[in-house]
């Protein structure tokens, strides 16, 4: 469960370590968010000379959560981490990371829902 005020970790290489979660996207009512949820973030620490600096507002999916998460087939999966890749601003393509690398493992229902880029750069899909 993920939800306003959250701290998540930013899982790729734009230069971001930890971000605060402001806004859940996907209509007004929407809380909370899940794996495969757009959110809005506020980069709370970041490294020097990337991408992102640290107060940037950036769009992100949500890509792990410690809440179990129920798949298609029954099973459950669950992480050890709260995590978010960042996506680019580019209006062509709202699926795009803005990264060039992912770390840590990706559940195999982002790729089912559009972001086959992020399937791509992750080590490993679960």
């Amino acid at each position: 469960m993920i939800q306003d005020r959250s701290l998540v970790i930013i899982a790729d290489n734009t230069g971001g370590k930890v971000g605060r979660i402001f806004k859940v996207l996907g209509g007004s009512k929407k809380t909370i968010a899940q794996i495969g949820d757009r959110v809005v973030l506020s980069v709370q620490s970041a490294e020097p000379r990337k991408m992102v600096k640290k107060k940037d507002v950036l769009t992100a999916v949500v890509v792990r959560q410690r809440k179990t998460f129920r798949r298609v087939d029954g099973s459950y999966i669950r992480f050890d981490d709260n995590a978010v890749v960042i996506l680019s601003k580019n209006a062509k393509d709202p699926f795009e990371p803005k990264a060039n690398r992912v770390f840590g493992p990706i559940p195999r229902e982002i790729v089912d829902m559009g972001y086959q880029k992020i399937g791509s750069l992750a080590p490993e899909v679960v």
